[in-house]
């Protein structure tokens, strides 16, 4: 199954490791690495995430690497990485919500 990053969640990616690294360069490499073989392991097991709490529908799954939560959906041939969210926050919906056919 193939992997497909949105510009959101390379953006979110990007901006917790830089904060990440404000306090220890290391441990953001680290992090980065252990999200991207999570993120691998949805090739061959894309349902291993549970389902999105705010979102009724199982096309919508997360996976929890540390604090963050990796948000992606599943369709037929592909796995799309959506956002990252830190485990504390809730999802806004207006995020994903247009461009993924959520409804509010």
């Amino acid at each position: 199954m193939k992997i497909i990053w949105s510009p959101l969640s390379i953006d979110r990616v990007s901006e917790i490791a830089e904060y990440i690294a404000q306090d220890k360069p290391s441990a953001a490499e680290r992090w980065i690495e252990t999200l991207f073989s999570k993120v691998e392991q949805l090739q061959s097991s894309p349902e291993m995430g549970r389902a999105v709490p705010e979102i009724r529908s199982g096309q919508f799954r997360e996976l929890i690497c540390g604090n963050y939560r990796i948000i992606y959906r599943i369709d037929k041939k592909q796995v799309s990485v959506l956002t990252i969210r830190h485990g504390k926050q809730i999802l806004p919906i207006d995020e994903i919500a247009g461009k993924h056919g959520i409804k509010k």
